[in-house]
């Protein structure tokens, strides 16, 4: 198919975890799916073998989006092999896991330049190319708004992020472009095994105990969630944050998992159980 011709979609940080996920998942649509990604370009290969698989077009794009430079040459990219975009997703993240008396201010410097400046950035570049309307989404986490230990700096950038979202949502709203954020909770992940792989960090399965799903959620269905703010039923839904935790950001101690035996949740009951009230009672 010509490269001007169907949706084009941008996601950055694309050839791994959540962002391969929503790339496999947006190629079973079609259209052109373009990764953008920093280091593997063998991973980033054969995530684009993977796209075509499913038939869509897949492009690979090396950039490093901590700088300028890097940010133009993407959507350089972009422009040359598609002409326009329809959805740009900014999903690649990075940043150092230190308490705050610890981070220096290259950590600063750096969770700023790899996080919220390339989603802005992204975003001005984006527009220019959403000829027809369009769909931005940004990837977050649990914490832009909840405390959790060594997370402040990447925390904070994922705050932010979700501020400019909202900014964003007001001021594109007229070039017919929707910007919303999916804030995702404990994900099975490289970068979830690397946060609880940090000396001192508790089993992730006492984390996950607590949760009220109880398991830790998939890339795909990260994906999934990505995929509805860029489709047709998402159309009046702009400046929002989706959360996607099993519930993790709305329990509080004391966990029921830490309660004792006359606190324990009762089973599910049955439409026979003696005592299930009637329906419409």
């Amino acid at each position: 198919m010509d490269a001007t011709e169907g949706r084009v979609s941008l996601i950055t940080g694309g050839s791994r975890g959540i962002g391969r996920a929503l790339a496999l998942l947006l190629a079973e649509g079609g259209g052109t799916v373009v990764v953008g990604y920093r280091r593997d370009a063998r991973q980033a290969d054969r995530t684009v073998a993977a796209i075509e698989a499913a038939g869509a077009r897949g492009l690979a794009v090396r950039a490093d989006l901590e700088t300028e430079e890097g940010v133009r040459t993407l959507f350089d990219a972009v422009a040359e092999e598609c002409g326009r975009l329809d959805h740009f997703v900014s999903n690649a993240a990075a940043s150092a896991f230190k308490h705050i008396l610890d981070l220096r201010p290259h950590h600063l410097d750096r969770s700023y330049a790899a996080n919220a400046r390339p989603f802005v950035l992204g975003a001005q570049e984006a527009v220019r190319l959403m000829d027809r309307g369009g769909r931005i989404v940004a990837l977050t986490s649990y914490g832009s708004a909840h405390a959790y230990p060594v997370y402040a700096a990447l925390g904070a950038m994922k705050a932010a992020v979700e501020a400019w979202v909202r900014y964003m949502a007001v001021e594109f709203a007229p070039y017919g472009i929707n910007v919303n954020a999916v804030n995702g909770g404990l994900i099975a992940t490289d970068s979830l095994d690397y946060y609880y792989g940090v000396p001192g960090m508790p089993d992730i399965r006492t984390v996950l105990e607590r949760t009220p799903a109880g398991r830790a959620g998939t890339a795909r269905e990260m994906a999934e969630a990505v995929a509805f703010l860029l489709g047709p039923g998402a159309g009046y839904i702009t400046g929002q944050t989706l959360v996607v935790d099993g519930g993790l950001s709305i329990v509080a101690p004391p966990f029921f998992a830490d309660a004792g035996p006359g606190l324990a949740l009762p089973p599910r009951p049955r439409r026979d159980t003696p005592d299930a009230p009637a329906p419409g009672s």
